[in-house]
């Protein structure tokens, strides 16, 4: 098939490249490399089989064309992290809500078969129960969580309006080699491998008795590659998760180094874990990679974050003031 990978540059994306190619697909990329890199790509660069285009998904009349012929997309692109969303929502609702909808409107002028629609678990806010469920109560706590609930209500009234061939799947935690390397103050795993590269301290939040359901990205892109070949989970959201939860103090010993400790944030939740049960369900689908795995694949990667910002406590406190001043109730 011709398959379009929305921010095919990206963490979550170049890997979902790499799948697609190797089960015989033609892949087109779209990635405005905001945040992508095309060094995630820089292994395929000489595969007939890929063609990258630069472009942002709010240029509708640009994007337009680049549908035309495509069997399936996967939509993997958004403007990520907590505080860059507080202090700049309206780019959040441009890139995250205003593109989904340019990315449907394509699909449906084009009349693409399948869309796979990367939504976030950071919908559920702080929720009652765990493992949380789809039928959880939507408590999003910050812009980033908002925009990628309001891309997924699109995605799923263009399902039913349009008839449009969609999934929402919700994403837990996501790790693995080509995570951000951004300056934004963002995701656990990149904060802490460029604090080891640099012999510094882990600055772990609160006691790090939180727990996160990481779920390695092989795992994520294989949910998404199963769900896209199967009927049975359209118009549907699914949980995608690891199957368990993992306290960051496990992380820390498992990366192994010093550890200094930083303020608890507000409007995190002490614990992230899916209920899986839907998808394994419709799908018999399950994650197959080993927490402990995936962080010693992550070491064994560990050059890759050589040029990421490092963290200490005073750089966190100042680039995480929006956080505090807004979300401490």
């Amino acid at each position: 098939m011709k398959i379009l990978v929305i921010g095919g540059c990206g963490f979550i994306g170049s890997h979902m490249v790499d799948r697609l190619l190797t089960e015989g697909h033609s892949v087109v990329v779209i990635d405005n490399l905001s945040t992508g890199r095309l060094k995630n790509l820089e292994h395929q660069k000489e595969n007939p089989n890929l063609k990258v285009h630069i472009h942002s998904i709010t240029d509708f009349e640009n994007i337009l064309p680049i549908f035309e012929g495509v069997d399936q997309v996967f939509h993997l692109a958004a403007l990520a992290d907590i505080v860059p969303s507080i202090e700049k929502p309206m780019e959040y609702h441009h890139s995250n809500v205003n593109g989904t909808i340019c990315v449907l409107e394509a699909c449906r002028k084009h009349h693409v078969n399948r869309i796979i629609y990367a939504a976030s678990s950071s919908c559920y806010g702080i929720p009652d129960n765990y493992p949380t469920s789809e039928s959880a109560p939507i408590r999003a706590q910050y812009p980033y969580a908002v925009t990628k609930y309001l891309g997924e209500e699109y995605c799923m009234y263009w399902h039913k309006v349009y008839n449009m061939n969609i999934t929402s799947m919700r994403f837990f935690n996501v790790f693995g080699p080509r995570s951000r390397t951004s300056g934004t103050y963002g995701a656990v795993f990149g904060v802490f491998l460029a604090q080891k590269i640099n012999n510094k301290p882990f600055t772990v939040v609160g006691d790090g008795k939180q727990t996160r359901d990481f779920t390695f990205v092989t795992d994520i892109v294989d949910a998404c590659y199963t769900a896209a070949q199967n009927k049975r989970c359209i118009g549907e959201v699914l949980n995608v998760g690891s199957g368990n939860t993992y306290s960051v103090n496990q992380l820390v010993g498992l990366l192994g180094g010093e550890i200094t400790y930083i303020p608890k944030r507000p409007g995190e939740p002490d614990c992230t874990f899916a209920d899986t049960s839907k998808i394994k369900s419709l799908l018999n689908w399950s994650a197959k990679v080993p927490f402990e795995e995936g962080v010693k694949i992550m070491l064994d990667n560990i050059d890759y974050w050589a040029e990421a910002p490092v963290w200490e406590p005073t750089s966190i406190a100042k680039a995480t003031e929006d956080w505090f001043k807004y979300l401490a109730k």
